[in-house]
């Protein structure tokens, strides 16, 4: 894709949607952070449902510690992976506390020496809650990039790292938001509704598919 089309096509992404938000459901960086680790191999949706009465009672690393794993695993067990997850949580609340005072740390090193937590959760934490351009390629992003011609790439790495070469500065805030709205709502896996993409006219992938009948 060439940068004309490439600007054209955030520019559209952008008039149609000026400020994108993730879809989980949070208040503090903590708790971002942790739905974001509940987030993988799981719906947002599922991950709401467990974390809005599991914030009520306890949304902070010292309240999640003094939960108890047992308790927390409990809390979470209708998302897949719980008992894993529940066991970093735990480990990752103790690393808050004796390393940071409490607070999520706001580089990606540190994010990422926390149990539960990737390349992609970190980029996660660092756009949402602290403004930072970072692009987390989840399978939506990296099929999208893919199709789109965009930024094509074999591995999550080498599509985030051409992300970060073609975006336009002024679209780099949103354009993890964006590309995975668009793969979740429009750029599907098997049946990309092409018919309704706005940017269809600018995409690679071929064929196109036609509206339902």
């Amino acid at each position: 894709m060439k940068p004309a089309q490439i600007r054209t096509l955030f520019a559209r992404f952008a008039a149609a949607n000026p400020q994108p938000r993730t879809e989980l459901d949070y208040h503090t960086p903590f708790e971002l952070l942790v739905a974001v680790v509940l987030s993988a191999q799981a719906t947002d949706v599922s991950v709401n449902k467990a974390t809005r009465p599991l914030f009520a009672v306890a949304n902070t690393p010292q309240a999640l510690l003094d939960l108890g794993e047992d308790r927390l695993r409990e809390a979470i067990r209708t998302i897949g992976l719980y008992k894993t997850k529940a066991k970093n949580i735990i480990a990752t609340c103790r690393i808050l506390i004796d390393q940071y005072g409490g607070a999520v740390p706001q580089s990606r090193e540190a994010l990422e020496a926390l149990p539960g937590v990737g390349r992609k959760t970190a980029n996660v934490v660092l756009n949402v809650a602290f403004g930072q351009d970072t692009i987390a390629v989840d399978t939506h992003i990296f099929r999208v990039a893919n199709r789109l011609g965009l930024a094509p790439g074999k591995t999550p790495l080498e599509v985030e790292t051409k992300l970060g070469k073609v975006i336009p500065a002024e679209y780099r805030l949103h354009a993890h938001h964006w590309l995975i709205l668009h793969g979740r709502y429009v750029c599907k896996a098997r049946k990309p509704e092409c018919w309704r993409c706005g940017v269809a006219d600018l995409c690679a992938y071929k064929p196109k598919t036609a509206a339902p009948q």
